[in-house]
Order: structure tokens, then sequence, then C-alpha cells
């Protein structure tokens, strides 16, 4: 089973009569042709033949940690000292505010730090450096969901976020690993501004053989309403809609998104099921501003962080986290990424992630 989710299975439903006809595709339904598969500079290489089998988890902690070593590194100068003082919080507070925890985030840790010292009675900094892990952890545990397919059939699943946080790159890699899964996916590249986007997401779903509605030029809500009727028509288990890449600033194109929203309603009730948002971890607070915006006009149901293995301090998880719990509502955090590579999208866990940053 593909460890990134967990499948539902759907209330048993009879079987047609042998006198049914087959359904009849939907309307701009194009299946891709499979014998070859092209190789498109910024993809990963195809695969030929079986899917090798995932990397152990530690391998992806040690690239993980290796991501975020910058910010761990920052980090683990305050624990040299020789005392636990007001210097040392003084210290580990930039540090984190240059992590781009952000300040209730940090305020929040400090102060369950400042707890865990005094119950625990602790007398080394490396002492604190380990409560301080676990007071991370706590506060990121929250943001911990696995996605579950199956419990609507299909499952609509609409991607956003802005230009260049990796969303096509991020959804092709979702879409293999459910495809490996035995998952019957059908994309819909509702991405109709930017060539690119519709000629990136056909190779993903030749390189993982499924299949894609796409319209060159057409309207993004109308391929998202033929790409669910189709994906209902042929009994597929997800449909993911590829949107446009925009800034929350951009009223007119967010409007766009609120418009593919109602539409993907209309074609099957109480959908999208899930509202995904792609956000580049090297973006910092700027992540946690996106998260908000793209919340208000669609209510997310969850983000996948990308670009953890440059520059990304990482800290901004922590901002989520507290905002979530600030509000109530906490937006999870389905998967992280590190890197091109097939593997380098994985779920979030929040006790590896925070090893990896105070490493």
């Amino acid at each position: 089973m593909f460890s990134f989710f967990k499948k539902k299975s759907p209330p048993p439903q009879p079987a047609p009569a042998p006198s049914t006809p087959p359904p009849t595709p939907a309307a701009g339904l194009a299946v891709p042709a499979v014998p070859a598969v092209p190789v498109v500079p910024g993809l990963p290489e195809p695969t030929v033949g079986p899917a090798p089998a995932p990397p152990p988890r530690g391998g992806w902690l040690g690239r993980l940690t290796q991501g975020l070593r910058k910010t761990g590194a920052g980090i683990a100068q305050v624990f040299t000292g020789a005392r636990i003082d007001d210097a040392l919080y003084e210290e580990l507070e930039s540090a984190l505010l240059l992590a781009d925890t952000g300040v209730a985030a940090t305020q929040a840790l400090l102060d369950d730090l400042k707890r865990r010292v005094k119950e625990s009675r602790a007398t080394e900094p490396s002492a604190v450096k380990t409560l301080l892990a676990d007071a991370l952890t706590d506060l990121l545990k929250p943001l911990e969901r696995s996605l579950s397919i199956g419990a609507a059939s299909p499952t609509v699943i609409m991607v956003t976020g802005v230009n260049g946080a990796g969303k096509t790159t991020s959804i092709g890699k979702l879409t293999r690993h459910l495809a490996e899964a035995d998952c019957k996916i059908l994309l819909a590249a509702a991405d109709t501004f930017r060539a690119a986007a519709r000629e990136q997401l056909s190779v993903w779903a030749d390189r993982n053989r499924v299949e894609i509605v796409s319209q060159e030029g057409g309207d993004p809500a109308a391929v998202s309403f033929d790409a669910v009727t189709a994906g209902k028509a042929r009994g597929c288990d997800v449909v993911i809609a590829d949107t446009a890449g925009r800034l929350p600033t951009q009223t007119h194109l967010m409007e766009e998104l609120r418009k593919i929203q109602r539409v993907i309603g209309k074609a099957q009730a109480g959908a999208p099921h899930e509202v995904l948002l792609v956000v580049d971890g090297n973006t910092g607070q700027n992540a946690l501003a996106q998260v908000k915006a793209f919340d208000a006009a669609l209510g997310l149901t969850g983000l996948i962080v990308t670009k953890l293995d440059g520059t990304a301090k990482g800290g901004v998880l922590a901002a989520i986290a507290r905002w979530g719990a600030e509000r109530g509502k906490v937006v999870p955090v389905y998967f992280i990424g590190i890197g091109e590579r097939l593997e380098d999208l994985q779920t979030f866990d929040a006790r590896e992630f925070a090893q990896a940053l105070l490493a």
C-alpha cells in the first residue's frame, strides 16, 4: 500500500447488467499515446519497467537534514555555551526568528521550552536542545495528516499555488505514487494560461500512463468540469486539477479559482474534496501569507511544501502551525519535497522535521 495516503474503500456498488452499454467519454478527454516517453528538461528521467522500491525512510531523513543544515547550524550554535541563562534564551529567540519561525510561534516555543526546562530540572544546554526538539514536535504535530482517497468516487483534488512553487511537478510525483498504488487517475490541465504547464502535465500523464483532459486556450473551469465528468464516467479513483499559478493579490485570477471550485462542485456534489496549496519553502514568511490568502479564498484542506533542499529555512512550518492553533483550524501539511526525484516527495512527520531542523 502506498505510504503517502490512506485509501478508503468506497461502498460496494451493484454490478451493471450485461446489456448496459459502456459509458460515453466526456467531450475534451484526450488519452495520450504511450509508446514514446518524451524527455523534458527540468523533469526527472523516465523509468522503464517496474518502479524501484522506495529508499528507506532513514535516507530521506538524512537528505532533509542536509537541506535544512543552514538553519540547523544557526540554532545549534546557541547550545554550545556552558550555562542555561537569559542570554541563551535571547540567542535562541534570534535564531528562531532568523529561521522564519515568526514572532507568535517563537514566543510559544520559548514559553513551552522554559516550562520543560523547569520541570525536567535540566542543567546542560545540550539537554535544552533536546527539550526544544520535543516542544517543536508538539507544535508541528497537528500538521500531520494523511491524504485519504476513496471516500468519494472519484476523489477530486484541486491544486493551486503561485508560479514557480513546483505545483505541476508535485502533481506529477503524486500521480506516479497514486498510480503505483493501483489508483486510476485522470488529470485536468486547467492551467490554460501557460502552454508550458499543459505540456509539462502531459509529459507526466505519459510517464504515469494516465489520462488527461486538456484544451488549448480553453476555459479552466470548463476543462475541470469535463475532467470530473469523465472521471465519473470512466470509474476513476482520483481526478487532479492543475490550476494556473497566480499571486493572491491578483483579485481577478483568484476569482477564477473560485469559479473553478464552484464548477467542479456542479460536476460532482461535494467536490473538490481536497484543495491543496503548493508553497515554496524558500519564501519564508511569505509562505504563511500565501496560506492565509488562499485559505480565505478557497478553504484549503492541505499543503505541499516544496524545495526544502536549498536555502529554505523551514521554520515557516512552525509559523503555519501556530497560526492554525490560534484560529482553531489547522491546514495540514500532507507532503514536503526536497528535490526533483520521485522519492523526494514524502509525507510530513513532525518528529522527523524537528530533528532535521535542529540537527
